[in-house]
């Protein structure tokens, strides 16, 4: 009767079991390792015969390429770090799929990265420049203390709907101010007299750009009646807004104009389940993003969408452009959202 081997008997587990090697899949398919390498290459020549005997074999002993030794050989990781923070909600996974999609088309797989905030950046850097990837797209706001850290490492980095405007930096983003003022734009050429704002976190630089883009279209037009209070880009907090506009203005507003659309959700709601207002007839809410659920009959917001396809193709080719050529200059794309002119708005068509 065979005996277990003696390590086997000391531990009680089974030896690794050993993976087999390209020389293993060159020794079985009769070929050169060099053959091996070129069948699992992208872009290398190998015949329909050497790859068809190359990749029956490999299939055999279950071989597949080991993707970070050839990192080592390259001075490549091929992974990508995407950072965003959890206040964002609902729009950001459609970014995620978007810029996951294009990284891989590319053959560049995604590190992500989640804040609670945006201002705990520091708490992923060394995790970051630990899996020494080749580059990053954040949607959070880093310092400049941060950016000289990532830098200093040869990492380049694409702001996703943010920049740093003290410094050159390369950025994609929509523009904040431009689709606010048209929403106030808007209101105000159908009557709105009377606002409320709901803006963002304070530490988020998208919400300051926004709650600034609409301030400024109303002192332009003349309108001081305006209260503004704050939210944390989620549906309660959109709620919980609404309720403070009504416990703490003097009659209700013309209009709300909120950070973003799961807030501007969350005031629609409660406007008509608390407060038994109708939406639009007794009060206009507007948003901002485009996000899947602000198309809800329920809901048709009048709102800005951001163009999520045509940045995140822009941050991809941005970034595998600066990773192959480090020696770029920093380049800023802004693009114009979709203005959409919903159902939760009362406004004068522009043919009237």
């Amino acid at each position: 009767m065979n005996k277990p081997h003696k390590q086997q008997q000391e531990t009680g587990r089974q030896s690794p079991i050993k993976r087999a090697t390209s020389y293993d899949v060159a020794e079985l398919a009769g070929v050169s390792q060099s053959a091996v390498s070129r069948v699992f290459q992208d872009g290398a020549s190998a015949s329909k015969d050497m790859r068809d005997r190359v990749l029956s074999a490999a299939n055999k002993l279950g071989y597949r390429p080991n993707a970070i030794a050839r990192g080592l050989i390259t001075q490549r990781s091929n992974m990508v770090a995407v950072i965003i923070t959890r206040q964002t909600n609902l729009y950001y996974p459609e970014v995620l799929v978007q810029l996951t999609q294009r990284f891989s088309e590319h053959g560049v797989r995604v590190l992500l990265f989640t804040l609670e905030h945006e201002r705990d950046t520091d708490s992923v850097l060394d995790q970051l420049l630990q899996y020494q990837v080749d580059g990053v797209v954040t949607a959070a706001t880093l310092s400049a203390e941060q950016m000289g850290t990532i830098e200093n490492a040869g990492i380049p980095v694409i702001f996703y709907n943010r920049t740093l405007p003290e410094r050159l930096v390369n950025s994609v983003r929509c523009d904040q101010e431009e689709g606010e003022r048209w929403l106030v734009s808007e209101l105000a050429n159908s009557g709105h007299k009377r606002f409320a704002i709901v803006s963002g976190p304070a530490d988020s630089s998208v919400s300051m750009e926004r709650t600034r883009g609409a301030l400024q279209k109303l002192k332009e037009l003349n309108i001081d009646d305006v209260m503004i209070v704050s939210g944390d880009y989620s549906y309660a907090s959109g709620r919980a807004a609404f309720a403070e506009i009504v416990d703490r203005m003097e009659g209700l507003p013309d209009a709300v104009v909120v950070a973003n659309d799961v807030m501007a959700i969350g005031c629609v709601d409660e406007a008509r389940e608390t407060n038994n207002l109708r939406v639009p007839e007794d009060i206009s809410i507007v948003g901002f993003d485009g996000v899947g659920p602000a198309r809800y009959a329920a809901y048709d917001l009048t709102t800005v969408r951001q163009p999520v396809g045509r940045m995140s193709e822009a941050a991809v080719s941005m970034l595998i452009e600066r990773i192959e050529n480090p020696g770029l200059s920093p380049e800023k794309r802004v693009f114009s959202g979709d203005r959409i002119r919903g159902g939760s708005a009362r406004l004068v068509d522009d043919e009237a």
